[in-house]
């Protein structure tokens, strides 16, 4: 069977439901391990781009998962029709930014209200947000570090919701828990942000509202973490 890794191990944890759609499915790898495990019997693994497109069929192929995983080229949620009733989506490893784009655009797609598992690199908030604005409640959050990166993790049911800033920033969850991970990735958030306030201070024309906004976001850190 393929290797996957920790990350989406942990992603594949968080997928109950048996009709899957992987966007952006980098080779295959996640529905393979799903099917393998018998945890799902469907998916769609979905990529924009042929070279990958081409090794997610290579793989299913090799894997004997012709008839479970459906490789196709497609944009975002183009890859799928609602008549494959798919129950779960995974979008990971990309920005949060690409990530609620990726939903508003493919919206209509979402009509049989599927759960929704999401991996951004950065940029968590834009997701969140997303979420929020189409009927979806956040069910669980969770933090990973692999090869000196962290990762956080987004798990999400149709249902309403209405987040603070402080938990679009940081995670409804995540903030409560506050644990290792979270500190660690907020500590590295603050040596930027000290970094951005040197260089700006160092500017022959200081932006008194970009340090503002630095300093007041460098408080808020200080204030989730204590």
């Amino acid at each position: 069977m393929l290797a996957i890794n920790k990350r989406l191990q942990l992603v594949a944890e968080y997928v109950e439901n048996r009709r899957l759609a992987d966007i952006g499915s980098d080779h295959a790898y996640l529905p393979i391990y799903l099917a393998k495990k018998d945890k799902i019997d469907y998916a769609v693994a979905g990529e924009i781009v042929e070279g990958p497109h081409k090794v997610s069929i290579k793989n299913v192929k090799e894997e004997g998962l012709v008839g479970t995983i459906d490789c196709r080229k497609a944009a975002g949620l183009d890859a799928i029709e609602l008549s494959d009733n798919i129950e779960v989506i995974t979008i990971c490893g990309m920005g949060g930014k690409l990530i609620a784009d990726i939903l508003e655009k493919g919206k209509e797609k979402l009509a049989n209200k599927p759960n929704l598992v999401l991996q951004p690199n950065v940029g968590e908030n834009f997701v969140r947000e997303k979420l929020q604005q189409l009927g979806y409640k956040i069910t669980a959050e969770n933090i990973i570090e692999e090869d000196g990166h962290i990762y956080e993790i987004i798990v999400a049911k149709p249902g309403e919701m209405s987040l603070s800033e402080d938990e679009i920033n940081f995670g409804k969850y995540l903030m409560i828990e506050k644990n290792e991970l979270f500190i660690k990735k907020q500590k590295q958030e603050l040596s930027k942000i000290e970094y951005i306030l040197n260089q700006l201070e160092k500017a022959n024309e200081v932006q008194e509202n970009k340090v503002f906004e630095f300093k007041n976001k460098y408080a808020k850190i200080l204030e989730i973490i204590s």
